[in-house]
């Protein structure tokens, strides 16, 4: 941990990525951060989605006020004891429905004060939710969170399908280009258990799509 700013009381930051959207990166970071907290974790969500903010409808918090305190925006917290805190533009939009058309430098603005003006506290893990792609967004948030803290990795969010598994592919690419380490990754949507018998079935059913294993020699070659 560094020393110094709101991220001075962060044990471990966590990003959730992928090449493609819909593929259920808000999901899994919303089910990982209530799976910390059900371990007794302090846990931390940074939505630096801009245009698709998730998170607040994933955790049914509505749209409370964001406040200010002497440190900065204060979070808001999901539960009494304050063991999970969120941090989104979904909660500073006045309409929900508002379409958030901002060029490059309006976003990597507000994800610097994102990452540097939340007054986080305590927390074991910060999970950052990140839209899809490659671009102005991934590279604010990684440059601001290195001035701050060490980044201790990223999940690669993935569905069996060829045209996600190969986007995928070119966020291996980004985490390979800007050193940022391969913690795993999860093909989400690969099968349809029945509420009955337990049997999973294949979603996609083609045999020639890539299986996420065939990754994990690459990945492993990026994060040594």
């Amino acid at each position: 941990r560094y020393q110094g700013g709101n991220l001075a009381q962060v044990q471990h930051v966590v990003l959730i990525l992928s090449g493609k959207g819909g593929v259920g990166k808000s999901t899994l970071t919303t089910e990982l951060a209530l799976a910390l907290r059900h371990a007794g974790k302090k846990v931390g969500i940074l939505d630096v989605d801009l245009c698709g903010p998730s998170i607040p409808r994933m955790l049914s918090v509505g749209k409370p006020e964001v406040h200010q305190c002497d440190s900065g925006w204060v979070p808001v917290y999901t539960d009494a004891q304050k063991s999970l805190a969120l941090m989104s533009i979904g909660f500073l939009l006045e309409d929900p429905d508002e379409a958030v058309v901002w060029r490059g430098p309006k976003k990597t603005a507000l994800i610097g004060q994102f990452v540097s003006d939340v007054a986080w506290g305590e927390l074991d893990v910060l999970l950052v939710d990140t839209p899809p792609g490659t671009s102005d967004e991934h590279l604010a948030v990684l440059e601001n969170l290195k001035k701050q803290h060490k980044v201790d990795g990223a999940i690669l969010i993935t569905t069996p399908q060829a045209v996600s598994t190969g986007d995928v592919r070119r966020e291996i690419t980004f985490c390979k280009k800007t050193g940022l380490r391969i913690l795993g990754i999860v093909e989400n949507m690969s099968g349809f258990v029945c509420p009955h018998c337990s049997v999973s079935t294949p979603i996609c059913m083609d045999t020639h799509t890539p299986s996420v294993l065939e990754y994990s020699a690459c990945c492993k070659q990026v994060s040594s």
